[in-house]
This record gives structure tokens, C-alpha cells and sequence, in this order.
């Protein structure tokens, strides 16, 4: 299935992203779509993280989601939609909501990057909290939500994000844990558009191919090294 993919990268390339193995935190709008091109790009082993099932009001951006999964779980429907495109991958679920009392059944040192999709910035700051304890590499999304164009993402550090709030309230929490290094994030320069309550507006294109990014980033982590 990979004929097309050998013809840009090597062999041993090849196998080296089969090897890698992935933490894949959350697979909603953006998660669903990372998972999506991860399972293209070849990697097999993959540990999907998500406690939430599938509504109604999913179907309008997030790839996983069809009229016929509402009400099942995320995580499950994942690990179908990745077996239908590639039978040989391994696909670990686990429905959990990651929090400071379970972070260590996640075994993180045994994975090769994690990526965070989740909404939630306490538990973006404990994955790169972990990420750095371990050595691991990560790389997170930030703020997709009530914006429309996705030419404005781009892959930067978190320190030098600009017109994105999300991104602004995690340096906040680094800050206060002390920490300076820096994290890798997709992120959008695009000003976001303001809401009349707390309901946050989406639609399938800056979700999705931030997704596409986040894997963007891996991917060429793996052939073109970074130092």
C-alpha cells in the first residue's frame, strides 16, 4: 500500500516510521485527522487517548464522525477506521479523560513523540511536563476553534505564537511550573471570532488540517532530522 510513499522516501525510512511509536492524545476534529494521516503515513504502532463519544454536532468537521457511529465511542470508531485502511496496524485505545491521577498508566517513556490534541490546558501542560521529564518529543495543537481559514496555521514555538488566546493561557501555566523550553505547537495567526457564549464555533477546515500538520511535523522529524 506504501508503493506511492517509497517512491519520495527510502526504504529504511519507511521502516523506521513503522517502528516509531505514537501517543496520540485526543481524536476529535484535530486528533481525527492527524490519526487519519499517521495511518497513510505508515506508522503502526499508535496509542489513541479520548473518553468521549460521537454527537451530532461532530459531523460538521471531524473526519471519524459519520451519521451512523453517534453516540459510540471515539476511540473505537478510531481504531476501526484505522484497521479499514491499513488491517496490519496496532492500535492501543484507552477511554480515558488523562489527568495527574492517571498519567502513569500511560507509560510515557515508552513512546518515541506525543501528540496532543486534547481542549484541555491542564492536561497539555502535564503532557509536556512528562514530555520533558522523559525526553520524549511532543508537539501540540492549539486554538483551531471560531476561525475559517486555515492558510493562517503554522507550526512555531509556543513562545512565539501571536493572535492565538489558547496558546497565550498555556504560556501563562509554563510560567507558573517554571518552565522555559521550547514546545513545538500548530497554531493559527488567524484572530478568532467572537461568540456570543461559551459554545465554540467550528468548521472542517482549520480543524482538520491542523491535524494534518501536527503528523506534517513528525513525519519529517523522522526523514529529515531535526538537531
Amino acid at each position: 500500500m506504501f508503493e506511492r510513499l517509497n517512491l519520495l522516501i527510502k526504504e529504511e525510512q519507511i521502516i523506521e516510521i513503522e517502528k516509531k511509536r505514537i501517543l496520540l492524545v485526543g481524536i476529535g476534529g484535530v486528533g481525527g485527522a492527524c490519526l487519519e494521516a499517521l495511518v497513510r503515513l505508515g506508522f503502526q504502532h499508535i496509542t489513541i487517548i479520548d473518553n468521549d463519544s460521537f454527537t451530532l454536532s461532530n459531523l460538521n468537521r471531524q473526519i471519524l464522525s459519520t451519521i451512523n457511529n453517534i453516540g459510540h465511542l471515539k476511540v473505537k470508531e478510531a481504531e476501526i477506521r484505522a484497521k479499514s485502511i491499513n488491517p496490519n496496524i496496532y492500535i492501543h485505545k484507552k477511554e480515558i479523560f488523562v489527568s495527574e491521577e492517571n498519567i502513569e498508566e500511560l507509560e510515557i517513556a515508552t513512546y518515541d513523540y506525543i501528540i496532543d490534541c486534547c481542549d484541555t490546558l491542564t492536561t497539555k501542560v502535564l503532557l509536556v511536563e512528562k514530555a520533558l521529564e522523559y525526553q520524549i518529543k511532543i508537539i501540540s495543537s492549539m486554538g483551531t476553534g471560531n476561525r475559517l481559514d486555515p492558510t493562517k496555521l503554522e507550526t512555531t514555538d509556543i513562545w512565539k505564537t501571536k493572535g492565538d488566546p489558547l496558546a497565550k493561557r498555556m504560556r501563562s501555566l509554563l510560567r507558573k511550573k517554571n518552565i522555559a523550553n521550547k514546545i513545538p505547537v500548530v497554531t493559527s495567526k488567524e484572530i478568532p471570532i467572537k461568540q456570543e457564549g461559551r459554545v465554540v464555533g467550528s468548521c472542517a477546515l482549520v480543524p482538520n488540517t491542523a491535524g494534518f500538520f501536527l503528523a506534517s511535523y513528525v513525519f519529517n522529524d523522522i526523514i529529515f532530522p531535526r538537531k
